[in-house]
């Protein structure tokens, strides 16, 4: 138990301790552990510099043994009340600081790792057809995002303009994006990457990823689906994609592993699950204040072990700071979805709010907020940092 007074329902207690980068009044970026409502300032309780940086990366890089050396040592210093006057004065209220993006983002890669939501699209684009490719199920497919465009949770999103064609229109035209979109994902952030020429086997994954946040790849549809033929998704994606500031470390997650559901066909060698590889996570999204969806996380055919292996076994570098995302995550029932162009099928069923207004897509000035828990290693819950973001107009 903590010496600091946090109720038992806190979902960021003892047992969770996220990292990120924040900025105390008049001070610089630096890396903290969040405990309840309060930031601590590592730099400060551990005399060591790599945690006065403006980037988790430095730390990151140093690996598996000393993150598990500096939660043990942050426990020990949040629990044994002989540290409460040196570490009191080191506690930030959450309020009074600015959260900031919690590490350089080296790379980031964007996958389509959910059986529910590949089979919901397939269905609204190819009707009457199969509604999942034919390789679908023999590898994890994605895309490579643009990291200079991931932003921290709060960061307002402007609506994206692009090249849109109807179907009866004779040429396209230029314009704000009118089928702008929510994707519910969960990311894994790379601690230790890996050498060109090297593939990282699915058994690597707990040496080499850091930890998981949650992640909002916004998506302009009908921008979209006039440009994904034939290379797939560019600028209906790139504009933006929000992060939490908080990253849960991998070992705050211990009770979270599951089985991965059944996969048929059996997947090659390299793909082959090693244990309890599925995360046990509750995703729910919110549209302006009103909860619209609860997306399971551990319904995803393909782990984050899986997406790791594939997307290095052609001998592809990973690196600190490398972003890879679980693509939209959806279950298999109506209210289990992760998009809105699930959840009104592609525009056809507006979603009704509370406040009597109905949305297909997103309207300017719309918020949406991402969250999910976990079990955790006390016999809790425990909160993955929230992601939110507002839509402003699209630029003149």
């Amino acid at each position: 138990m903590t010496w600091i007074d946090l109720p038992p329902e806190n979902l960021f207690g003892i047992d969770n301790l996220p990292y990120g980068v924040f900025q105390p009044p008049g001070g610089t970026p630096r890396v903290g552990v969040r405990v309840g409502d309060r930031v601590l300032d590592l730099a400060a309780v551990l005399d060591d510099p790599v945690f006065a940086r403006s980037a988790l990366n430095p730390f990151m890089a140093q690996g598996r043994g000393r993150w598990t050396q500096v939660r043990t040592r942050v426990t020990d210093l949040l629990t044994d009340r002989r540290h409460q006057v040196t570490v009191t004065p080191h506690l930030h209220p959450l309020p009074d600081v600015t959260l900031r993006l919690p590490f350089e983002v080296a790379d980031y890669v964007d996958f389509y790792a959910s059986e529910h939501h590949a089979t919901n699209l397939g269905r609204l684009f190819r009707p009457g057809s199969e509604p999942l490719t034919p390789n679908w199920k023999h590898l994890p497919i994605g895309y490579h995002g643009r990291a200079g465009t991931v932003v921290v949770s709060g960061t307002h999103i402007t609506r994206p303009r692009g090249q849109r064609k109807s179907p009866d229109a004779p040429a396209p035209v230029l314009g704000p994006t009118r089928r702008l979109d929510i994707e519910a994902e969960v990311g894994f952030v790379v601690g230790t990457g890996s050498p060109l020429g090297e593939p990282v086997p699915a058994a690597d994954f707990h040496e080499r990823v850091f930890g998981v946040c949650l992640v909002n790849d916004w998506s302009a549809r009908d921008v979209q689906a006039w440009e994904y033929v034939p290379l797939g998704p560019f600028l209906g994606k790139s504009f933006a994609t929000s992060v939490s500031p908080w990253i849960t470390p991998l070992d705050a997650l211990d009770a979270a592993w599951t089985t991965p559901p059944a996969r048929d066909p059996e997947p090659l060698p390299y793909l082959a699950d090693v244990g309890k590889q599925a995360l046990d996570l509750s995703l729910t999204v919110h549209l302006n204040g009103a909860v619209i969806s609860k997306p399971p996380f551990a319904s995803m055919y393909w782990t984050g072990a899986q997406l790791l292996a594939h997307m290095t076994v052609n001998g592809a570098t990973s690196r600190t700071g490398d972003l890879y995302a679980s693509g939209t995550v959806s279950g298999p029932n109506a209210d289990e979805c992760g998009s809105l162009i699930e959840l009104t099928h592609g525009g056809a069923r507006p979603l009704a709010l509370p406040d009597g207004s109905t949305r297909t897509f997103l309207e300017d000035g719309d918020e949406v907020t991402l969250s999910a828990t976990a079990p955790g290693t006390g016999g809790g819950r425990i909160g993955l940092g929230e992601v939110t973001g507002r839509i402003r107009p699209a630029l003149p």
